[in-house]
C-alpha cells in the first residue's frame, strides 16, 4: 500500500486541528518546506472535508493527507471520498477500521492499554495510535513491543522535540505531532510559516538522528 509505506518512510503526521480553512494550504506548504509531508485534519476543525480536498488537490503526491478524529464508519467514508488517504481515530472503533480497509486506505485507530492495542490490530488497524502518550510515556512503546513485537505503534499526545527521539529508540514506527508542530491558534503570518518550516525541519533531523 504506497499509503502505509509513505507513512512508514516519514514518519511525522502533522496534525492540524482547528486552523482557518484559509490557512491550510498556506501551513501544508510550510511543512513540506521542511520535510514533513504527511498531513492529518481533523474532522472537528471547520470546514474539514472540503479542506481536506483542497489539500489533496493542491499537492497531489506531494503530500499525503488524511483525516483525524474520525469517531465512525459514516465519517471514515466521508474523508475518504474527499481524498484521504488515511484514516486516524481517538479510539478503536470496528466499523471504522473495516471502513476504511474498504477503500483500500490506511487505518490507524486509537488505543492505549495492550489488549485495546492487540484487538485494533487484530481487526485490521495498520499502524496503532498510542494515545495520549503522554500519559504512558516512552518507555510504555518499549514494554508493549516486548510481548506484542509485531505491531506498529504511533505515539500521539505529547510527542516534543525533547522526547520524539526517545519515542523512535524505543520502537515507534511513526509518530503524530499536534499542537508542539502545528498551533492553529497563532496568526498565520509570513515569520510564522518562516518558523513552522524550521520547526518541521528540526523535528525531521531529530528523528533521522535517533534512527541513525
Amino acid at each position: 500500500m504506497k499509503a502505509l509505506a509513505h507513512i512508514l518512510e516519514h514518519k511525522i503526521i502533522a496534525i492540524i486541528r482547528g486552523a482557518n480553512p484559509e490557512d491550510v494550504l498556506a501551513i501544508s506548504r510550510a511543512l513540506k518546506d521542511g520535510g514533513v509531508s504527511i498531513l492529518e485534519i481533523t474532522l472537528n476543525s471547520p470546514k474539514a472535508l472540503s479542506t481536506i480536498e483542497k489539500v489533496a488537490d493542491e499537492f497531489g503526491d506531494e503530500v499525503l493527507v488524511g483525516a483525524g478524529t474520525v469517531l465512525d464508519a459514516e465519517s471514515a467514508r466521508a474523508a475518504l471520498l474527499s481524498g484521504a488517504k488515511f484514516i486516524l481515530s481517538p479510539t478503536v472503533n470496528r466499523q471504522t477500521i473495516e471502513m476504511t480497509k474498504r477503500y483500500g486506505a490506511v487505518s490507524i485507530p486509537g488505543a492505549l492499554t495492550p489488549t485495546e492495542i492487540l484487538t485494533a490490530y487484530e481487526h485490521g488497524a495498520d499502524i496503532i495510535k498510542v494515545f495520549p502518550a503522554n500519559a504512558v510515556g516512552v518507555s510504555y512503546i518499549k514494554d508493549i513491543h516486548g510481548p506484542l513485537p509485531h505491531i506498529p505503534l504511533m505515539p500521539t499526545g505529547g510527542v516534543d522535540l525533547t522526547n520524539i527521539g526517545g519515542y523512535f529508540r524505543a520502537g515507534a514506527v511513526a509518530a503524530g505531532l499536534g499542537s508542539s508542530l502545528v498551533n492553529a491558534k497563532h496568526q498565520v503570518t509570513e515569520s510564522y510559516l518562516n518558523d513552522l518550516t524550521e520547526k518541521a525541519a528540526a523535528f525531521v533531523a531529530e528523528v533521522n538522528k535517533s534512527l541513525s
